[in-house]
Formats: C-alpha cells, sequence, structure tokens
C-alpha cells in the first residue's frame, strides 16, 4: 500500500506541477533537442520527493498502530528523512539559481551537502567495522559523509537525456532494495521501493520527450537515498559496485576539468553528434559506440539512455553474482 501511495501521489500531481511551473516560468532548455525551446518544466524531483516521503511515513504509521513494531527502524528512518529533506532543499536552490550561471558554487555545494549528513551521522548509522577493521567514532564522522557527499554529488554527473537520472534511480535503487531483502533489512527495502514506485511514476512524464526535468532536486535526494541504504544497510561494498558507471563518468568529468557538459550535439532530423572530440562523459562514450556499429551511423537520444541502462544492469548483475 505504500508503494502505490508513492507511485499514485506523484503520477496525480505531476501533471498540476508541470501547468504551475510553466505558468511562473520555471522552464529549461532540452539541451539535446533541436530548437532548443525553453518549454520543459523544471524541478520536477520535488514532487517525486515528496511523495517518495508520505510513502514512507504511511509505512512507519502501519508499523506502530497496526503491526506495533516500529520502535526499532523509526529513529534511523527519520534520520533518513532529515538527511533527504536537507539535501532536497540545496538541490532546489542550485535549481533556482540556475546551472546556466553556475548554480551554487562547488564549495557551497560541499558544505550543504555534508551539512545534509549530519542526522545520520548523530544515530551512529551503521556498522563501524570495515575489512575487519573497527573505526569507532571516524565511522560516523568520516566515513559517512564523505559517502554521503560522494553519493550525492557523482550521482548528478550522468545526467542530461530525458529519463536517464529517473531510470538510472529505477535500477540502482530497485537492486539495493533487493539486496537489502536479501540481507535481513526488510524495512529498507519498503523505503527504497516507496523512491522507486514514485520514480516509474516521474518516469512517464520524464520519458521522451520529456515533459518534465528532474532538476539537482531529484538528483541530490537520489544520490543521498543510496548512500543511506547503503550505510543502514550495512551493504556499502556492493553498493559501491553498483555505482561503478558512475565512478567512470566522475573520470571521464575530471578529465575535462568539471567544465564540459554530457549533452549531445543535435542535428536537425533529432539524431545526435559527438559534441567535443574527444570523450568526457559515458553519454559521449555511448554516442562514439553507436554511431560505430549503427549502419546509418544515426544516433538519437533514446538509444544513448538505453544503452546507458542496459551498462548498469549488466553492472548490477555482475554485483549480485559476486557479492551475493
Amino acid at each position: 500500500i505504500t508503494i502505490f501511495v508513492s507511485f499514485f501521489c506523484t503520477f496525480l500531481v505531476m501533471p498540476y506541477w508541470i501547468k504551475k511551473a510553466k505558468q511562473i516560468g520555471l522552464v529549461w532548455e532540452d539541451m539535446n533537442k533541436p530548437g532548443k525551446e525553453k518549454n520543459v518544466a523544471g524541478s520536477g524531483g520535488v514532487v517525486v520527493v515528496l511523495s517518495a516521503m508520505i510513502g514512507i511515513f504511511l509505512y512507519i504509521a502501519v508499523q506502530t498502530f497496526y503491526f506495533k513494531t516500529s520502535e526499532g527502524i523509526s529513529i534511523q528512518i527519520f534520520a533518513l528523512h532529515s538527511s533527504m529533506f536537507l539535501v532536497t532543499l540545496v538541490g532546489l536552490i542550485d535549481d533556482l539559481f540556475g546551472w546556466r550561471k553556475g548554480g551554487l558554487s562547488k564549495r557551497s555545494r560541499i558544505i550543504l551537502v555534508l551539512f545534509s549528513a549530519i542526522p545520520l551521522m548523530i544515530i551512529n548509522a551503521g556498522d563501524s567495522t570495515i575489512l575487519g577493521i573497527n573505526l569507532g567514532i571516524l565511522y560516523p564522522l568520516i566515513v559517512v559523509p564523505i559517502g554521503i557527499l560522494g553519493a550525492t554529488t557523482t550521482f548528478n554527473f550522468l545526467a542530461g537525456y530525458n529519463g536517464l537520472e529517473s531510470g538510472q534511480g529505477i535500477l540502482i535503487l530497485s537492486a539495493l532494495a533487493f539486496v537489502a531483502y536479501a540481507t535481513g533489512s526488510p524495512w529498507l527495502s519498503i523505503v527504497a521501493l516507496c523512491m522507486v514506485a514514485s520514480l516509474f511514476a516521474f518516469y512517464i512524464f520524464n520519458k521522451y520527450p520529456a515533459r518534465v526535468f528532474p532538476g539537482d532536486v531529484l538528483t541530490y535526494s537520489v544520490g543521498m537515498m543510496i548512500a543511506a541504504i547503503a550505510i543502514l544497510g550495512n551493504i556499502e561494498k556492493i553498493a559501491l559496485f553498483f555505482f561503478i558507471p558512475y565512478m567512470l563518468e566522475t573520470i571521464l568529468k575530471i578529465r575535462g576539468k568539471l567544465e564540459k557538459q554530457s549533452f549531445g550535439k543535435p542535428n536537425k532530423d533529432g539524431s545526435l553528434e559527438m559534441p567535443y572530440n574527444k570523450i568526457y562523459g559515458l553519454e559521449h562514450l555511448a554516442i562514439w559506440i553507436l554511431k560505430r556499429i549503427k549502419s546509418n551511423g544515426k544516433v538519437y537520444e533514446t538509444e544513448v539512455v538505453y544503452l546507458i541502462n542496459g551498462f548498469q544492469i549488466m553492472i548490477i548483475l555482475i554485483g549480485i553474482a559476486l557479492f551475493l
């Protein structure tokens, strides 16, 4: 029930968000389309995150009033909620400042994301033993904020194509929900699946051709939830493995000094060309590969998204086989 609530909250509210965003001018360019008109509603991730939170709160209510078994997990869920709420505010501020104008400065972003990790730090979330070494107080003070900062910021790198961010969130969080259930944390599975359900509803409006964009408000929040589930479920190793595409993306972004954009160069027929002479992201690599394996050499936005999602699925399946 909680999962369905998250889905329908997003599905029913998103059309109103799209309409209102256009009325107030919260619209962005679709950079992979010829013409690049400003006609796509922005920051739709606000609805996604709030809908997932509603579903999770309902889960706590059912556990509290019906099953009377929520005492052991409520504080962890509320800490996760608090961290997500804080990072959602950071993402929304970044969106409103505008990525074209640089958004928040890199330093401000890092400080604010680290601040949002405090709720998970103060409850001493997770198991402080890593590779047989008990890190003690160093785990909540160092490992937790670094893990959250890494997941939150790098999840924002692999983006910019219709349905890519929401699709990746669905894949990774679904995989983590399965792993959490298999390793004895079914409550974390419900938390993850509430966000997955909300993302599924959002994907309906975000897939090609997108009617709404997620914005940093969504990418930051999904990254935060991935890190929080990994920490609370003590499944950091497999979560890190699932993040291999984002590690590769980060390496390629650093190659471009974090200045090169992930977008393709659109042609009049809607196909995409390489925007640079070198590869500065998995999106560019996907375009490069597809242009060489397709007979007509035409590469379209949906194909780039499917190829990256296919790579992510392969990484997930390998990770499950190796770690479980």
